[in-house]
């Protein structure tokens, strides 16, 4: 069974979190919400409080094949801030598993120089941080073990392609005709 860790900090973007908690789960990929502050309820950008299964001290990262990183202000911050999210992440895109980050988040994945050359999509506002990356104006950006998001809006797209690059194109398809999506 694919793991799948999703980070989460005060601030994060409900949204672009949660959808892809609950699309992956629909798709029997295993998820476990991770909280990277110091309690397992992470306050969301927009009033939403989450209770996560495990703090990020807690979590053997070697056991996951993705790790996503959701957006939302002040969340990419707090996220960017975290030495071990950039150890995890640095990790994660050097040995080939997967790294997926939308709206601001990619813009940690630049600052790490892990989209140079590579095509990569994000909210605009943070385009000019994704330090030697061609930006993609698509919803939903696959380069390698890098996919990338534009925001909120693009948050299923998104749940989507993970679905796609976990298990196939097939099981996609079929969440997607589930929840009544395109």
């Amino acid at each position: 069974m694919k793991r799948v860790a999703v980070l989460l900090a005060d601030g994060f973007e409900e949204i672009e979190g949660l959808t892809v908690v609950d699309i992956l789960r629909r798709a029997s990929i295993y998820v476990d919400t991770v909280s990277i502050m110091e309690d397992y309820m992470v306050h969301g950008a927009h009033g939403i409080n989450v209770q996560t299964e495990d703090l990020f001290d807690e979590v053997d990262f070697t056991e996951f094949d993705m790790v996503v990183l959701p957006g939302g202000m002040p969340g990419t911050t707090n996220l960017d801030k975290h030495a071990g999210v950039k150890r995890v992440v640095r990790n994660f895109a050097e040995n080939g598993k997967y790294v997926a980050a939308i709206c601001a988040a990619p813009s940690i994945l630049g600052g790490l120089g892990l989209l140079k050359g590579k095509r990569a999509a994000c909210y605009p506002s943070v385009e000019d941080k994704l330090s030697g990356a061609v930006i993609m104006k698509t919803p939903v950006s696959l380069d390698g073990n890098i996919i990338t998001s534009r925001g909120m809006g693009t948050a299923i797209d998104f749940a989507l392609k993970l679905t796609e690059v976990l298990i196939d194109r097939a099981k996609a398809e079929e969440i997607a005709a589930s929840i009544i999506y395109g």
